[in-house]
């Protein structure tokens, strides 16, 4: 009985997704050309699109030009390990990537989360399997205030439906004011810009010990603001930080 009425539900789902895609035909994502399936991409699209699914670092998540085995971290991880302890991408961030972040960034595209959380849940399986709790990376005060939304929570927000991982949007706050990290003119500068930037309020500090936290981020650039955001984190008792990022920049 129990497997009969599954797929009746099932057979009830196709039903109303083909008179909605009668009604409503689905559209490509980006460029709004007709496309078989909701929340996806028209083959062009696709095609300019570079996702991380080669080797890639194991613990910040930098892909490599050849396969150095499993465990390999990269040379930046050895020599200055970041805070957190795992990180993954699901895009180069180049100049095709780089339209649609910044549409949801600034533009008020929110349209695009649903097939963002698809890939991030995709993407992010080893990750979300070894995590207790989805965090997203804060905004301060001011800047969510003149923003209206923080995008790497409207991320968070749907890959916790997707996954069915629990949200925990206040576990993780932003203090400072700090400029945008995409001002800073180096690394360096990136670090010392979000030192001390974040912290874990005492209330839901019970939250996070002894808990694995699974960060949310837009972009991955050199890893400052999620180091910054882990060791926050850390300091609160969490025994692991993941990170699993919309796109990150790939250099040399």
């Amino acid at each position: 009985m129990e497997r009969g009425v599954q797929t009746g539900e099932s057979s009830l789902q196709r039903i109303w997704r083909g008179l909605v895609d009668l009604a409503y035909p689905p559209l490509c994502v980006l460029c709004r050309e007709p496309v078989a399936d909701p929340d996806s991409l028209c083959p062009a699209c696709w095609s300019e699109l570079q996702f991380i699914d080669g080797p890639v670092c194991v613990r910040c998540g930098l892909p490599f030009e050849i396969d150095a085995g499993p465990g390999t971290e990269c040379g930046a991880c050895i020599a200055d390990p970041p805070k957190f302890d795992k990180a993954r991408a699901i895009l180069r961030y180049d100049d095709a990537s780089k339209k649609p972040v910044l549409a949801l960034k600034h533009a008020d595209r929110l349209d695009l989360v649903p097939a963002f959380a698809k890939w991030l849940d995709r993407a992010g399986r080893e990750l979300l399997s070894e995590a207790d709790m989805i965090v997203p990376v804060p905004l301060h005060r001011m800047r969510l205030w003149k923003r209206r939304y923080n995008q790497s929570a409207e991320l968070a927000r749907a890959l916790s439906r997707r996954s069915g991982l629990p949200l925990e949007p206040l576990v993780l706050e932003r203090v400072k004011p700090t400029p945008s990290q995409g001002t800073m003119p180096s690394a360096e500068a990136r670090r010392k810009n979000v030192a001390g930037a974040f912290l874990v309020p005492k209330p839901m500090r019970p939250v996070v010990k002894g808990r694995r936290v699974l960060l949310i981020d837009d972009v991955l650039t050199t890893g400052a603001t999620a180091s910054a955001s882990a060791r926050a984190l850390k300091r609160a008792g969490a025994t692991s930080v993941f990170v699993l990022a919309l796109a990150r920049v790939v250099r040399a």
